[in-house]
Formats: structure tokens, sequence, C-alpha cells
């Protein structure tokens, strides 16, 4: 840091003051606000389109580059007294004689103003006077370079522009996480780090983009709300349309509209689109999430593991181009790599941790059985450090009505919470992303079967650091098997379960028309953002989680 520190009055904060102070220190806000009305200016001007053309900070940094030396500070003979007129947030606002030092922040990033009382005259006075951390103020003046160096702008000028009333927490104060959430605004502010996970969720998704658009997709909008349940084994929200006096579903997923889509010729269409899904919460559960959903005519599910591969990379090398700092410190934490990918069908997968753990075969279809030896599975397992959910493994069995359910539980409780530890790099450092492929038919009511083995489809899951990412598959276009499909999901339904499809004529109906060869895939683009920029929960990236309504006289 510059000259410029964290002003002594400055340091209240609204986080942690009491209510009372917080109460007075927004009094004596407005009191200000007032005595500049009471002098004919507005606290909340709107005239800013006049005079000279304003410069962003990351700009005006940019035209003295040339006057940085190998350290990174400004050569105060290289910087030549250019005229500039600037504005932005108070950050930092110092005294020290009768020169002032105050760090703006705008959009682009931050600068400094030099305030000297010579210069300003009567002004000066005011700047301590009326001026809080939190306004909104700009300033003319002319480029510079303090004795330590650091670019500045010495204002020959300056007025307020917005009056914050209420003051801005301390970096240290404001911690409290539902807090931060709730007041999104002000973490944005006061965690620069935050704004920058932000920041690289735009740049990922405008990468996503420029990815499919370079291979020839089309991006379309879809309903969001739908008449019937479909695209995805999920609970919806309910909404009702008052004029058509009709139930309605919040969307759980863009799929079969998309597919519709490619039966009438939009051979490659993307959508990145918001979904709701009436489910719990936890670090990787939103009610209210965003999906990447892309289909391909002539494709199948192979095709889109290796683009998925290409997109990847790319989405991540984008986001290193972006933010290239940033990026270097999330990329230093990282314990998995893209360096290369593995595929293995979900059987083989099962095996292998069957291996690992020391448990014979019959673990996978015999632990529902009330003479299974769960005891002696478990003292295997844990010798072998294998910390198996044995009692949901078992509850889980007991509720599957076919094989393929059961190949599936197995794979969720034995294999799939060790992805990170069986596939890694080749010198163990880093996980490595595995394609889990080949999934049962009966959990995959959407994919197109295997030709040579109708038990399982041609479906993948991607799972990187041990979470899932995507999910994707050739599409079934049979439309008699898309029938038989949908009413074993209405039969399913009837028995109780509630994460089950409606059955959905006009999809079949469309597929009749004839839908050519196709792989679809979906992601959710908010654990796409977990992942590249290290965040720990998906409330981090998104701007405005879901919260309980605040609590009266909050």
């Amino acid at each position: 840091m510059s000259e410029d520190k964290q002003d002594k009055k400055g340091g209240s904060s609204a986080a942690a003051a009491t209510p009372h102070a917080e109460e007075t220190l927004i009094a004596v806000r407005k009191e200000k606000a007032t005595k500049i009305r009471g002098r004919g200016e507005n606290p909340f001007a709107n005239d800013v389109t006049s005079g000279e053309s304003l410069v962003d900070l990351a700009s005006a940094r940019a035209r003295f580059d040339g006057a940085k030396n190998a350290a990174g500070r400004y050569d105060a003979e290289k910087v030549t007294p250019e005229p500039l007129r600037i504005a932005g947030r108070v950050l930092f606002l110092r005294q020290m004689g009768g020169v002032s030092f105050v760090r703006l922040r705008d959009r682009t990033g931050e600068l400094q103003l030099y305030c000297d009382e010579a210069v300003l005259g009567e002004a000066y006075a005011r700047l301590h006077e009326e001026i809080d951390l939190g306004d909104i103020i700009e300033a003319s003046g002319t480029a510079m370079a303090t004795q330590k160096g650091e670019l500045s702008v010495k204002a020959t000028s300056f007025r307020l522009l917005t009056k914050a009333y209420r003051p801005l927490p301390t970096k240290t104060s404001f911690k409290d996480v539902e807090a931060r959430y709730r007041m999104r605004y002000v973490d944005l502010v006061a965690n620069r780090e935050v704004a920058t996970v932000f920041r690289a969720r735009t740049f990922l998704i405008s990468a996503l983009r420029r990815f499919f658009d370079g291979k020839g997709f089309l991006e379309v909008e879809t309903p969001t709300m739908h008449t019937i349940i479909g695209g995805a084994a999920a609970r919806p929200f309910k909404t009702h349309h008052n004029t058509l006096d009709m139930e309605l579903f919040m969307r759980i997923a863009p799929e079969l509209y998309l597919k519709r889509l490619v039966v009438g010729g939009f051979e490659r269409v993307y959508e990145i689109a918001r979904c709701y899904r009436n489910e719990g919460l936890s670090t990787r559960h939103n009610p209210e999430f965003t999906m990447l959903e892309y289909y391909q005519a002539y494709a199948t599910y192979e095709t889109l593991m290796d683009q998925t591969e290409a997109m990847l990379r790319a989405v991540d090398e984008a986001l290193a181009a972006a933010l290239p700092e940033e990026h270097a410190a999330w990329a230093k934490g990282r314990t998995w790599s893209f360096e290369r990918f593995v595929r293995v069908p979900m059987a083989k997968a099962i095996e292998n941790a069957l291996a690992r753990s020391g448990l014979p075969p019959e673990v996978a279809t015999k632990v529902a059985d009330d003479d299974a030896p769960i005891k002696v599975w478990a003292k295997a397992a844990k010798e072998k450090k294998r910390e198996i959910d044995w009692a949901n493994f078992r509850s889980g069995m007991k509720k599957c009505d076919s094989a393929g359910e059961r190949v599936f539980c197995a794979y969720e409780y034995l294999a799939e919470p060790f992805l990170t530890a069986d596939y890694r790099t080749d010198d163990g450092s880093k996980s490595l992303p595995v394609f889990i492929i080949d999934y049962p038919f009966e959990v995959s009511p959407l994919a197109r079967k295997k030709d040579g083995n109708e038990a399982l489809v041609d479906r993948f899951e991607l799972f990187v650091d041990g979470r899932e990412l995507c999910n994707a598959f050739s599409e079934l276009n049979d439309p008699e098997d898309q029938d038989a499909r949908f009413r074993a999901q209405v039969e399913k339904k009837a028995k109780g379960a509630e994460e089950t499809m409606d059955y959905d004529a006009d999809y079949v109906r469309a597929l009749e028309y004839g839908m050519p060869p196709t792989a679809g895939f979906g992601m959710g683009v908010d654990r796409l953002t977990m992942l590249l920029t290290g965040a720990a929960s998906i409330r981090d990236v998104i701007l405005f989680p879901l919260l309980r309504p605040e609590a009266s006289g909050s």
C-alpha cells in the first residue's frame, strides 16, 4: 500500500457497530447531505456526462505503463502531467499536513487521488468535513507520481456524486457468512476476492459461448414454465397461471425442448439455462441454478467426451488470460489436474473399488440380504482406509427394483466416494477427472441403449475432484422405446417415487417425426465456477443465493 492508509474516522463498521451506534453514524452522514443541499449542490448528482470524458481507473493506469520501473513503481520524471477526470468510491482517506491521499475504486481497479490544500483552497476543508468512506466522488486533475512511486491524480477540483449514508464495513469485520450472502452489494466492496470470483464467472460463461459458437452451435431460449415434469429426475417448484387457471412447473431442465429443436432441423443447439429444483440446500446444491445444455446431431457420447475435454481446457485457458494473477493463485491450490482424463465403465469402477477395499464381488449385490456379513466387510474396508456408509448402502439396496438400480447403488456407495483416491496423476500428487461411462438403462430414461448390450446405455458423467460436473449421453431417438421408458417412470411415480418424469406425449410425437442420431450434454455452470476458482460452496458463486426471510427488525 502507498501513502494512503485507512483514515481514523473511517474505521467504524456497519457490521461491527451496535444498532444505536450505526444509527448515529447514519444521522451524521445525513446531516452532511443536508449541508451540501443547503449550498445548492445535490448529494445524489446525475450530471456526470458534462465536461471532459471520465477515464476509468485501469485506463488511466495503462496510459503510464511505460513509466514503471522493474519494481513496479512509477518514475515521477516519466509521468507526464496529463489531464484526467476520474470517478469512484472512496476506500481510504488520510491527511498528512496540508496533503490528503484518497484511494478510489471503480469497476476496473483502484487509483490514488492526491489532494493538496494549496491547490484546492477552500474545497480542501470540505474533503474532510463532508466526504466519508464509501462516498462516490469525481475529481479532475493531472497525472503525477508520489515520492514512493505511486501513480496518482493531483486534484484541481473534486465533488461528491453520491453520499453513502451507511458506513462500509472493514474487511475483517464483515465475515458473517449469511450477512455476506444477504448483503452481497456490501460483500463485493468489502471483500475484493468475492468480486473477482464473480468476474471469473462472467468470463467463464463468455468462454463457453465462444467455444460453442465457434463450432456452429446456435444459442436458443426455451420455456422456463412447463405443463409437465420432464428432462430430469427431480422435484419441481409449482406455480399457477391465473388467466388459464393452469398449474405449471418451473423447469428442472431444458432437455426435451432442445431435442424438439433438433427434430426441427436445429442440429446444433445450446442453452445457458436457469433451472429450478425443489431440493435440499448444500454446498453443491441451490434450488435455483444455471445449466449449460447442448445437443449435437450426428454425434455420440464418445464424441462428447472428446469435446468435453477440449471445452474444459479452453475455458480454463480463457480464464487464465482474463485474470492471470488470480488464476495462478487458484491453479496453485488445485488438488486435481486437467493433464489427462480417465474413462471407466461403471461396472469396472465398482470392480476396482472392491479390489482396493479388499472386498469380495458379492458385496455389490448381497449387501441388502439379512445374513450379509456386513461387519466382516466393514472391517476389511476399514483396514484399507475405506469409510463406506454401510447403513445407507444397505437401505438404498433394499429400495432397488432392478439389477440395474442395484449396480448404480453399489457404484454410488463403493466407488464414487473414492474416485479422487483411485484415479491420480502419474506422480500421485493430484486427482484426475474421471468419466464414468456405460450406465444401467434403468437409471437413464432418456439415453440410448448400447448396441450389443441393451442392459446399458451410452452415457457418461464426469467427476472432477470428486464432484459430479456434467452428464451426457447418446440420445434415445426410438419413439417406441421412449414411450416405454416414460410409462415405466409413470409406474414408479404411482408407487410413490417423487423424483420421476411425467409421460410427455408431445415429445414422443416429435420423435415419431424423426430425430437424427444425437448426443446431448448438461453441466452445472455454478459447479464449474466452483471448480475453477476453488470456491467451497455453491453460494459463493451465486450472487444472490436463496435465504430465509430476514428477521423482522434486522
